[in-house]
């Protein structure tokens, strides 16, 4: 299970360290791609092949599951770490998240996401002001 925050400079080259404690996790190899809220969302393989079993059961007559799927495997990316621990981003998926140079990596139970620094401050803000409410609308689900 992902979880935790850490925060990591990216790369002039665009490449960003996952952290250790998700490292062993990931394995050799595992998918990144754009995610909600504009962070990008990570996935160890076995995860990924759920995941793509899942989209791959929505109907293509209806216009939200062709574009959620077209959006969703359009930008994804194969990653392999190098041997500092690091992953190349591509451009498309940086651009989306409005990732420059200070990230925020955040475990998510079955998987992690990074973000810009900015905008996970302005999202654990709002959420934070509003995290009783949150989980009382929650507590019946």
């Amino acid at each position: 299970m992902f979880f935790g925050e850490f925060e990591h400079a990216l790369d002039a080259k665009g490449r960003l360290i996952i952290p250790a404690k998700f490292r062993e996790l990931l394995g050799d190899s595992f998918m990144i791609t754009r995610g909600m809220d504009g962070c990008i969302f990570g996935y160890p393989a076995e995860r990924w092949a759920t995941l793509q079993d899942q989209l791959d059961h929505l109907s293509i007559t209806k216009k939200d599951a062709r574009n959620f799927t077209r959006f969703f495997y359009g930008a994804a990316a194969e990653c392999d770490l190098d041997k500092q621990g690091r992953i190349m981003i591509p451009a498309k998926l940086r651009k989306f998240a409005d990732l420059e140079k200070q990230c925020v990596i955040v475990g998510v139970s079955d998987r992690f996401e990074i973000w810009s620094a900015s905008k996970w401050e302005t999202f654990e803000t709002s959420t934070a002001e509003n995290f009783d409410d949150l989980a009382e609308n929650l507590i019946d689900f």
